[in-house]
């Protein structure tokens, strides 16, 4: 039987030896066999289930979520690979949707055409248009054109870094889940979240406690964000309510 050290997993794997030190203590992924001088070593089995935490990350699942899916005594790999598979092709699609739209943008902006508004977010859901035509008229109509404005001006790849990015604080305040609002971690990630949503238009404490508000009452955002862990969007909320009163107020 084959056994690796985590230091030749890491370089199989890609994941670095210090994740693969936190997986173990956190029981995700723990070494098959543990030498006397306390070196892990892991077998075919622990290399696939490290594939499947891959596999299950890359689909947005937290970590904290992840245990316990491979931890099902009825779990089965074959099924959750050809689910992953659907998945991930689905993700392909929308992504060539995407960079379809990136490319037709860079044309139209090369050659000074204007794209209209199907164009121009051709790639994002039904519902993520609707989400923010109403987040548009909850506001004035200055504010409206300011945030088109600037969305015109960011361009298709810069739009999906501040969506990229949006995503990545939401994982972030999915793992962080019970930490206290006024905690350095959290003040950080709500620094970064004003930041790109200003991205778009200025963001006033009242306003920005007013999106944490809706990320709990309108059930599409309160999907987008508890998809990463149940209670995201809540912690979101108290999490803006609090950056705007003590930090931007």
């Amino acid at each position: 039987m084959d056994r690796y050290s985590v230091s030749q997993l890491a370089r199989i794997s890609g994941v670095s030896i210090r994740t693969l030190h936190h997986y173990d203590k956190i029981g995700l992924l723990k070494p098959s066999y543990r030498a006397e001088s306390n070196y892990r070593y892991y077998g075919e089995a622990e290399l696939h289930r490290l594939q499947q935490v891959l596999f299950f990350k890359e689909l947005g699942f937290p970590l904290k979520e992840i245990t316990p899916i491979l931890d099902d005594p009825e779990f089965d790999r074959v099924r959750a690979l050809r689910i992953q598979r659907i998945q991930l092709l689905k993700q392909q699609e929308r992504l060539q949707t995407l960079l379809n739209t990136i490319d037709k943008t860079i044309q139209n902006a090369e050659e000074e055409k204007t794209m209209n508004e199907e164009e121009l977010y051709d790639g994002f859901s039904e519902e993520e248009r609707e989400a923010w035509k109403e987040v548009e008229g909850k506001y004035e109509l200055e504010v409206v054109q300011e945030a088109r404005s600037n969305a015109k001006a960011l361009g298709r790849e810069g739009i999906e870094g501040v969506q990229a990015e949006m995503e990545n604080i939401a994982r972030q305040m999915a793992q962080l889940l019970g930490t206290p609002v006024h905690s350095e971690e959290v003040i950080s990630l709500m620094k970064r979240q004003h930041e790109a949503n200003e991205a778009f238009y200025k963001t006033s404490g009242e306003m920005f406690k007013g999106l944490g508000e809706m990320y709990v009452s309108d059930q599409r955002f309160t999907q987008f964000y508890d998809k990463y862990a149940p209670g995201t969007a809540e912690f979101m909320r108290d999490a803006m309510a609090y950056y705007a009163d003590h930090v931007l107020n």
